[in-house]
């Protein structure tokens, strides 16, 4: 090939932007990080009591960097399209399944006998339960793809306008689904919690996730006005 095709499949090729790059990236990191600490539950104290919840919020450890995926998909979805948060949306979906592959290797593989860690104990750590597995890939591809669609969906009724109600409509509606898919499954299905801790576990992870898309819209707004004046590839605000 010569340099002058080159040049000239390079000019026509498609390009990410660094804003682009650096919403996926987000979005990976924070999806991966969700997976691996998904199987503690937190708990924290509250100065004050909160009905069905009482005076401690109890969550699982992966609630805040869920809640980061949701931050970046609505970010991806405004400025490049239905199509390509889609595409993020899913192809995470399969990277989970790279990234319990790669766990389980580690895990299985032979362990040098000064390890500062035990095999046991990496085990222990890293292997996720079945119910965590399943709850939360159930949830994650039910949850994303209703968060795309309800936030075009928002668009199209608002004609571009109101940003601010698709990014919390979106998310609040899905994130809600999202709880209540994998408190039910990994915990209430699997491990055979009590209803009326999981619902605590529930209503306490949902009240994080609904103050994230809260404290996350002026974010949302100064990411879509960066990417505005920077970036090219910016799907136009009333074209989906």
């Amino acid at each position: 090939m010569s340099d002058a095709t080159a040049s000239a499949t390079t000019a026509r090729a498609p390009s990410m932007s660094p804003l682009q790059v650096g919403l996926v990236g987000l979005f990976v990191t924070a999806l991966v990080t969700a997976q691996v600490t998904a199987a503690k539950v937190l708990m924290f104290a509250l100065p004050f009591s909160l009905p069905v919840v009482g005076n401690a919020l109890i969550l699982p450890g992966a609630a805040l960097a869920y809640a980061l995926t949701f931050f970046a998909s609505d970010c991806i979805a405004e400025l490049y399209g239905k199509r390509n948060a889609q595409v993020v949306v899913n192809v995470g979906f399969a990277m989970n399944f790279v990234l319990l592959g790669l766990v389980w290797t580690t895990i299985l593989a032979p362990v040098f006998p000064d390890s500062p860690v035990a095999a046991d104990t990496f085990r222990s750590v890293m292997a996720p339960s079945t119910g965590v597995v399943v709850g939360s890939l159930l949830a994650y591809v039910v949850s994303q793809n209703l968060d795309v669609l309800t936030f075009h969906a928002l668009r199209e009724r608002t004609d571009g306008r109101a940003l601010w109600l698709r990014n919390i409509g979106s998310t609040t509606t899905s994130q809600l689904v999202d709880t209540v898919i994998f408190i039910g499954v990994a915990f209430v299905l699997f491990q055979g919690m009590g209803l009326a801790t999981a619902v605590s576990l529930g209503v306490g992870q949902y009240l994080l996730k609904f103050a994230v898309a809260l404290l996350d819209t002026p974010f949302v707004y100064g990411v879509v006005e960066l990417a505005k004046r920077t970036d090219a590839t910016v799907v136009p605000a009333r074209a989906d």
